[in-house]
């Protein structure tokens, strides 16, 4: 009885060696267009297990999600994968549905604070919006992201779609989504931020 018994707690203390991150996102990080195994989070996973890193990769992005979407979903995130990492990748649907700034940024902070209150180090990917509600909105919008890191000493994302959204066959068919062939790029960026957490 005593080697099963071993053997399971062996397994367990095994489980426990291997450190969570938890991807809360929308389209640009749900495999929208693509095949699951294409997208950056699921390259991100491959990468770690290439280069040695006991991380698990656990992606809960959704297609259209909000700020306030992913703020009511983070507590279950957190209490059951208590995260060492939180990828935090909203804001962008909010900004394209003129949702008020201070709205967006008082999600995105508690989002923050509840993170840091499991212990997670968080990641703030950076949104960026056309100017189709002025250029007041647009900017207000788009400093939040550097403002919110600078006060909560987070490490900052730039836009994912900076180098892609203007590249030849990075972006589907609705200028909106990236390709599957714009995830490796994608993943390098992330790859940029994160690999000095790990």
């Amino acid at each position: 009885m005593l080697a099963p018994q071993l053997s399971a707690a062996g397994a367990a203390q095994g489980a426990a060696a291997v450190a969570s991150i938890v991807i809360v996102g929308d389209s640009l990080s749900a495999a929208y267009g693509m095949e699951i195994g294409e997208s950056w989070p699921s390259l991100l996973q491959q990468r770690l297990n290439e280069n040695g890193h006991a991380y698990r990769v656990f992606n809960s992005s959704i297609t259209g999600d909000t700020t306030q979407g992913g703020l009511t979903r983070l507590p279950r995130l957190l209490e059951r994968h208590r995260p060492a990492i939180v990828i935090l990748e909203l804001g962008g649907n909010d900004g394209l549905r003129g949702l008020p700034v201070e709205v967006t940024r008082g999600n995105l902070a508690s989002m923050i604070e509840q993170s840091h209150a499991v212990g997670a180090r968080v990641i703030l990917a950076e949104m960026r919006i056309p100017p189709n509600y002025g250029q007041s909105y647009t900017e207000k919008f788009n400093g939040t992201y550097q403002e919110l890191s600078a006060e909560h000493d987070i490490m900052l994302l730039p836009f994912l779609l900076q180098d892609i959204a203007l590249a030849p066959g990075l972006m589907q068919a609705d200028g909106i989504h990236p390709t599957a062939a714009a995830q490796p790029i994608i993943l390098d960026q992330v790859w940029a931020v994160l690999e000095p957490l790990l």
